[in-house]
């Protein structure tokens, strides 16, 4: 299966049992997802055949910037596991008790990153210091503000090492997200919205519903346990693919245009990004409880499977770690 990327203007139909981008075919049952980043029209006799054969579409807007998803009908589903996935959200202990977890492993991949580079020559020691005593705070801390103010005291740290990893001249001291006012905050906002789809994707193959979350509050308009799953692989997948995209000096400034007060990525800039994405996701490590290759992408799938045994009470949630 593999992912469609739409960046020219056009069509999207049905025609002849298939699906067909300005009279090119898809090959449906080849494709997982679809994502559009051009001006593309399509009917609602196309997305009906996109749900029945349940492909998801990613819509992004001009500047590149992530506006939401097709997400069929689900088929996957189970009324036992929406009633624990509901409360275990309203279980303050048990809520609290998974998102702590969310953390500990995002953080511990964090810190992982700065092992990494600290090893090969950076001096990174104290902030690795700063964010183990952070680290140390989440075992205290009993409520979800207290969780979601540590990573962020954790991110403020680590996001204050990117000028000594990244080898190009960088513009980068906090981390802005509405709109990203330079070129990292692009990336960074940009490859986070892919890794979110992708694991939106994920959650569909199972019976969990990606409304319902712990780490960060649910809402009207977005799949939030996407958001919880997620902070779990930015450190292996966004960040090491930001740090190793500008340290070989693939992506520059030339690969960005700037409107008015914000950054964007370029046509030729995006292409770059998401085929090295999709060498990301495919790239595989020995798993160390299946002794087998595993991708990144399927990593992504296991956490979900995790989570549904720790809300059926089968084991116990252990967020994925780093061990290299």
């Amino acid at each position: 299966m593999e992912k469609y990327y739409i960046f020219s203007n056009g069509e999207l139909k049905r025609k002849d049992n298939n699906i067909y981008f300005n009279d090119r075919a898809l090959k449906i049952e080849m494709t997982s997802d679809i994502y559009l980043f051009g001006e593309v029209t399509l009917n609602t006799k196309c997305l009906n055949f996109l749900g029945q054969n349940k492909k998801a579409v990613h819509f992004f807007n001009y500047y590149g910037f992530y506006t939401g998803s097709f997400y069929p009908k689900e088929s996957n589903v189970s009324g036992k596991l929406l009633v624990k996935q509901v409360e275990y959200f309203q279980d303050r202990e048990k809520r609290v008790e998974l998102a702590r977890e969310i953390i500990k492993s995002a953080s511990d991949n964090i810190f992982r990153n700065l092992r990494y580079y600290n090893g090969r020559g950076k001096d990174l020691k104290n902030e690795m210091e700063i964010i183990k005593s952070y680290q140390l705070e989440l075992d205290k801390a009993q409520e979800i503000n207290e969780i979601m103010g540590i990573e962020g005291n954790i991110r403020k740290v680590y996001y204050s090492t990117w000028s000594k990893i990244i080898n190009q001249e960088i513009d980068f001291e906090k981390r802005v997200k509405r709109p990203p006012d330079n070129m990292i905050n692009t990336l960074i906002s940009f490859i986070n919205s892919l890794i979110y789809t992708t694991c939106l994707s994920e959650i569909y193959k199972t019976q969990l519903n990606p409304t319902i979350s712990y780490l960060h509050s649910p809402g009207d308009r977005r799949f939030s346990l996407c958001l919880d799953i997620t902070e779990i692989f930015k450190p292996l997948i966004v960040d090491r693919m930001i740090f190793s995209l500008l340290n070989r000096n693939m992506i520059s400034e030339d690969d960005f245009a700037k409107d008015s007060n914000f950054y964007y990525l370029k046509d030729k800039g995006r292409k770059k990004i998401l085929e090295e994405y999709e060498k990301k996701l495919n790239q595989t490590i020995t798993h160390k409880e299946l002794k087998r290759e595993v991708s990144y992408q399927t990593l992504i799938k296991l956490e979900c499977y995790k989570l549904i045994k720790h809300l059926l009470g089968d084991k116990k949630f252990d967020g994925f770690k780093m061990w290299w």
